[in-house]
């Protein structure tokens, strides 16, 4: 089954995933001030949280590049996951920074499943 536009908006994904993860890893003060952060950290944790992020999105641009179709459902679940997380952090630490972070993936959720339900339909009523 192709499914092109939940192709197209993995675009997304990779398009915060890897900037934020290399400004985390680089220049993790920069992240935490673009992001709005209230609060320092460690540079130690936020760099390996740069080194996860750039990870993930070297595999969603590889998952891009190689039409991995049956591995865009788990960016949906994933990213329920994330968002999940990322409120529980906000609620328990009050900094804007997770909430920031909650926008931009529940944007890029919304812009998948949008984009998968588009592609489900249009092959349903494709021509057999």
């Amino acid at each position: 089954m192709e499914l092109p536009w939940t192709r197209i908006s993995l675009f997304y994904l990779v398009s915060y995933v890897l900037p934020a993860g290399l400004t985390l890893l680089f220049a993790p003060d920069l992240a935490l001030w673009m992001f709005g952060s209230n609060t320092s950290y460690d540079q130690e944790p936020m760099r390996l949280a740069g080194i996860a992020l750039t990870s993930l999105g070297v595999f969603v641009a590889q998952m891009i590049r190689l039409r991995l179709e049956a591995l865009y459902t788990t960016t949906l679940a994933v990213r329920i996951f994330i968002v999940s997380s990322l409120t529980w952090l906000y609620l328990t630490s009050r900094n804007p920074f997770f909430l920031v972070l909650v926008g931009i993936v529940a944007l890029g959720f919304v812009l998948t499943s949008t984009a998968y339900l588009a592609d489900r339909r249009s092959v349903g009523s494709s021509p057999a």
